[in-house]
Formats: C-alpha cells, structure tokens, sequence
C-alpha cells in the first residue's frame, strides 16, 4: 500500500507558493519603468518611456549626457504647420521641470512646471537661415532637469504633413 506525501490541498497550496515565488524572481530582474511623455497632434498621439533616465538622486552623468541627447527617436507623428503640437508629461516630471529642445537646441531659457503645454507646429519647421526653405522633419525632446542635472530624455520625430 502507497500513502501520499502531501494531500491534495497541500499540493495546490505548494503549487501556488512556487509559481507567485518564481513570479517575484522575475519581476525583481525587471527595470523600473520611467515616466512618460506624450505628444498629440489633433487625434493623433504617441508617448513613450525615457530614452535615458536616472532614478534616484544623482542625476544622469555628464558623460552619458551627450548620447542621451542625441539617440535617435523611437516614435514619430505628423505635424501640418497649421496644427498645434501638444507635450505632456508625468506630474513627477512636471515637479522637477522640463524643457523643450527642438533639433537639439532649447525651445526657452527657463524649465517648464506644468504638465501640459502647447507649441503651434511651425515652430518645429522653420530653417535657421533666412531664406531657406522649411525642414521636412525636425525632432523635439523633452529633456527632465532637477536644479543642474540632468534627469530624463524623451525624444520624437515630427514629419511635416503637407
């Protein structure tokens, strides 16, 4: 005659404490997920994680700066001259600060604190020399700054919709 280890219920309950166990294993090698940013152009929206992005206190390293800044956008959306381009970020970003960069140079001086705000469309078009025709296409960061460093980067593609 077999006697049984464990009954059915203990079974089940071992079963369950084994799958939540190796859930957790997982889920502890994961990243942390970053805040968002999103840009909407009439119905249309895209948003996107950080493409670079330093939790915690010290900020991105001035050396990692350069790549952040410069690493090819990920999300594209078309934008008219007409239409308003509309950047929204996570509260937590907004907290902190952010600046628009357009084609790598700062769209203002100060950083933003809001969540929300709106920039018309030609702004991301227009060529820095006079007489040149407009760009087909121009890339917009929203770059997340906390006093002198630097903290997030999100970056688009904007194409020019005839």
């Amino acid at each position: 005659m077999t006697v049984a280890l464990f009954s059915g219920k203990a079974r089940r309950t071992a079963a369950a404490l084994g799958v939540v166990s190796a859930g957790l294993l997982v889920l502890s090698a994961c990243d942390k997920p970053t805040p968002r940013a999103t840009l909407t152009v009439g119905s249309e929206s895209v948003n996107s994680e950080a493409a670079c992005y330093a939790h915690g206190d010290a900020g991105i390293s001035e050396k990692e700066t350069p790549g952040c800044l410069n690493k090819k956008p990920a999300k594209s959306i078309k934008v008219s001259m007409e239409d308003k381009v509309r950047l929204g970020v996570d509260p937590e970003v907004a907290e902190n600060g952010w600046t628009v960069f357009i084609n790598g140079q700062p769209a203002e001086q100060e950083p933003f604190k809001k969540t929300y705000r709106s920039i018309p469309g030609n702004a991301f078009f227009t060529s820095g020399q006079q007489g040149a025709p407009p760009a087909k296409e121009a890339t917009v960061s929203i770059v997340e700054t906390g006093g002198k460093k630097l903290i997030g980067v999100w970056s688009f593609k904007l194409e020019k919709d005839s």
